[in-house]
């Protein structure tokens, strides 16, 4: 079916593995929006589909994926908001009042997963949570999103983001376990037979587009073993939900290729470390990016310079979630091509913040590259969208662009600049987001304090630990 309106062209696609909507505009670029399901929708899917299990999807506070699985006879209970779990046991849930939490599907994510059984097949619907007498759940890190996302559109604004994910691939043993040798020696963009991934690289990329999903790009990342696959931009809900979909997909796929994938962000002390590099921009409700301004050099508008100035502003606060493990901070070392200092470039890929190039007509952005895929993307999303828009609406000050490579300059030189750095470790992040009204504000008291808590357990179980490199510069020499 094809209809138009006078910007945009409107395309519905069903095929056995897909049910989903795009909108394209008629100059070309690529925009994606949510599928407006209805419940008698999905109870059809799944009968012509023969799906036998649904998996109904959540998350922790921390971002790790949860779920139960039903079969199709429970499908109508679950649409209803019927099924209920004990979340007792689950980070950020686990003190609350009430533990008996009903899962409340949102009925635009349901996929069947491709690589499950072509009879008796499995699909999933992502969760939203409530108490059983339909309160919302202060701690449920999608409501947190939901929010901000709400924020953004009272201001006018839709947010959305494409994700660059990187991952390693690692050779396992004989009884499936990972091991630390990656599964080749390839370098940047190199191709077969050097890139010994190409054909799991590949695997993944058809299956989530199976699953509705825009792939831009893929290819070898610059450290052994490393992969990148490049989404395209979608809105901020719909990516978050993908964001958790993707690592279980590449795990699976990796999985079955006899390899293990870890998002884990700095593997090796000596290589470049994996991040979640964010490109992002905001539309109005014509469809039009508010980012774009073709009088500017850059052609980023006055209202993406303020954006920018609220992410750099709150990057310090936000670290803890953008960046939420001991070994995120790892990967923040001079000479392995992850950002290390607060600061902002045109065009200069060695910065937190920086303006890709503008290819056509409206089509502006900002790259954020701190964040990793250890973050829980809803939280991590939520905040960035919070930090710009506060930028935008109280008019925050863009400090000066730099195009050096401030690695190369002496800690004097950077304080002249007024460039300050990121956090070094996870404890200088948690010191921060503990005193920042922005996190508060963000998360909410009772989030903002169990998320802080598990945070310092972690870190206070890794300081407790004693590393090979302490048993190698002190053992003998003390």
């Amino acid at each position: 079916m094809l209809k138009y309106n006078k910007t945009k062209a409107f395309f519905i696609f069903t095929g056995k593995e897909r049910h989903f909507l795009y909108t394209i505009k008629l100059k070309s670029d690529f925009k994606e929006m949510r599928t407006m399901r209805t419940k008698q929708e999905i109870i059809n899917l799944v009968k012509e589909e023969d799906v036998k299990f649904i998996r109904l999807q959540f998350t922790d506070m921390l971002g790790r994926m949860k779920n139960i699985a039903i079969t199709e006879s429970r499908l109508q209970d679950a649409l209803d908001n019927e099924c209920i779990v004990d979340a007792s046991t689950i980070d950020g849930f686990s003190d609350s009042a009430n533990t008996d939490l009903c899962l409340c599907p949102d009925l635009d994510t349901f996929t069947i997963f491709p690589w499950r059984p072509h009879q008796g097949k499995v699909a999933r619907l992502i969760c939203d949570l409530r108490t059983v007498d339909g309160k919302e759940v202060s701690c449920d890190p999608r409501l947190v999103l939901k929010k901000v996302i709400d924020e953004a559109q009272k201001e006018g604004f839709i947010f959305e983001v494409g994700p660059e994910c990187e991952f390693f691939l690692f050779k396992t043993d004989d009884n499936g376990n990972p091991t630390m040798e990656p599964h080749d020696n390839a370098g940047y963009f190199d191709l077969a037979p050097l890139d010994n991934g190409e054909n799991c690289r590949r695997d993944i990329c058809l299956t989530l587009e199976q699953m509705g999903y825009g792939i831009e790009a893929s290819h070898h990342e610059s450290a052994k073993g490393q992969h990148e696959i490049i989404f395209r931009h979608g809105n901020a809900l719909t990516t978050a939900d993908r964001l958790i979909t993707f690592k279980n997909v590449v795990k699976t796929l990796a999985t079955r290729h006899g390899l293990h994938a870890t998002f884990m962000p700095k593997p090796f002390a000596d290589g470049n470390g994996s991040g979640m590099h964010l490109t992002m921009s905001l539309f109005d409700k014509e469809g039009n990016n508010v980012f774009y301004d073709n009088s500017d050099p850059s052609k980023l508008s006055k209202t993406g310079y303020k954006f920018m100035a609220g992410i750099l502003a709150h990057t310090r606060e936000m670290a803890c979630i953008t960046n939420p493990t001991v070994n995120s901070y790892k990967r923040f070392i001079p000479g392995f091509n992850a950002p290390c200092y607060i600061s902002w470039s045109e065009h200069n890929n060695s910065l937190l913040v920086r303006i890709p190039h503008c290819t056509k007509e409206g089509n502006s952005a900002i790259e954020l590259r701190s964040p990793d895929n250890t973050a829980n993307p809803y939280l991590a999303i939520a905040g960035i969208l919070k930090a710009g828009i506060m930028g935008i609406k109280n008019d925050y000050k863009l400090p000066t662009g730099i195009d050096i490579n401030l690695h190369t300059l002496k800690q004097s030189e950077r304080d002249a600049l007024g460039v300050k750095s990121l956090p070094i470790s996870l404890n200088e992040a948690i010191k921060i987001a503990k005193d920042s009204e922005f996190i508060t504000e963000l998360l909410g008291e009772e989030l903002k304090d169990k998320y802080l808590a598990v945070k310092r357990q972690e870190y206070d179980s890794y300081r407790k630990s004693i590393s090979q490199w302490e048993i190698d510069n002190y053992l003998n020499l003390y």
